[in-house]
């Protein structure tokens, strides 16, 4: 698939901007850091999940003094026209349509305009907290299977209707409590355990695929020693789930909060047999985080017979020479929009190049300076 038409009003720094990318190969978006490259791949990305991948709210993404941002984009997919329009509004609920119609549950949007983002941050799924690993999996998942994003909609209600059961506790157990908590916990149990055996088979099928990548990626530079790269969900728990929520009852009654589930639960990555949080280098955490990415991207590939959008910021400017020409040979076949504040390689393949000035899209040859 790929993207055809994009158009941003009042989105960040952009008033108005449109632009096409080529269909296939590299749209190189230069400029200046804080120019708003970063920004034009947020719109693509945010018409493909519905949120920023800088974790951004969604009324931040509103250009300042205006009320309403508007993203529309039109992407082919296996000769089929996709038109996905979506307004951010500061003052009542955000609309998005698909084809013209009105999208009633963001889930439902989930898997038509399929993109894969590699940024920066993506170190931080390697070395930060175990929450960024648990969304990096369910975003997958997501892409996988639409059913996924339902399942994971429906257990942060259940644990936010369970958290707000236990709080109200003061600490201890009221009278009529227990039979409360055993219905909630009933609930949870279900959608947890499923939740946890998808995050653990989409392990499963991604160590080969992210192998192969951090393979591609380090060469022999990294030098990996025995064991290779290791992926392992760990579980917060121990038998079933539902056991494990009513051994744990007291102990979150005084808390307040929830202490074992898929909300607690964390991807254990290693290099070498050695913890890539705490004890890889850099450029191992590195070449891993978009070891992931390029993972992720040969499954969604895999499951829906299209490749997805890839969308790379500024890599050049995080990655050594070396890593660079490894990432550019070994990405997949499609379309790409790459931004970067730097030069980019003479031998970089760019079919189509724009440069970026203060919020405005420019064509030109000064764009591969």
């Amino acid at each position: 698939m790929y993207i055809e038409h994009v158009s941003v009003n009042n989105f960040r720094n952009y008033a108005a901007a449109e632009f096409a990318p080529a269909p296939r190969g590299i749209t190189l978006l230069q400029g200046d850091n804080g120019a708003g490259k970063t920004n034009i791949l947020e719109a693509v990305a945010y018409i493909s999940m519905l949120k920023s991948f800088r974790g951004a709210p969604a009324g931040s993404l509103v250009r300042s003094g205006e009320q309403q941002a508007v993203l529309r984009a039109t992407a082919n997919r296996e000769g089929r026209s996709i038109l996905v329009e979506t307004e951010l509004n500061l003052a009542g609920k955000d609309k998005v349509r698909l084809n013209r119609q009105p999208v009633r549950r963001a889930e439902d949007l989930l898997g038509t305009v399929l993109a894969t983002v590699f940024s920066p941050d993506d170190i931080e799924v390697v070395k930060g907290p175990p929450q960024l690993r648990r969304d990096y999996a369910d975003d997958l998942l997501a892409s996988l299977h639409q059913r996924h994003a339902l399942a994971r909609a429906d257990m942060d209600r259940l644990l936010k209707q369970r958290n707000a059961l236990l709080r109200s506790a003061g600490g201890s157990l009221r009278p009529g409590m227990a039979g409360a908590l055993n219905v909630w916990d009933t609930k949870f149990a279900a959608v947890g355990e499923a939740i946890a055996q998808s995050r653990e088979a989409l392990v499963v099928a991604l160590r080969p695929e992210v192998e192969l990548a951090y393979s591609q990626l380090s060469g022999v530079a990294d030098n990996v020693t025995g064991g290779g790269i290791g992926l392992r969900y760990e579980r917060s728990w121990d038998g079933e789930l539902l056991a494990a929520l009513y051994n744990a009852r007291e102990e979150d009654i005084r808390r307040g909060s929830t202490s074992v589930g898929p909300q607690r639960d964390d991807i254990h990555l290693s290099v070498g047999r050695l913890a890539a949080r705490t004890q890889a280098s850099q450029g191992e955490q590195r070449s891993l985080g978009l070891a992931l990415r390029l993972g992720g991207h040969s499954l969604v590939t895999a499951r829906h017979g299209s490749s997805p959008v890839l969308l790379l910021d500024d890599v050049f400017s995080e990655l050594d020479r070396r890593r660079c020409g490894a990432l550019m040979a070994c990405l997949p076949d499609g379309q790409t929009l790459l931004t970067s504040a730097v030069a980019v390689p003479d031998d970089l393949p760019v079919a189509r190049a724009l440069y970026v000035s203060g919020g405005v899209l420019c064509g030109g040859r000064e764009a591969r300076a």
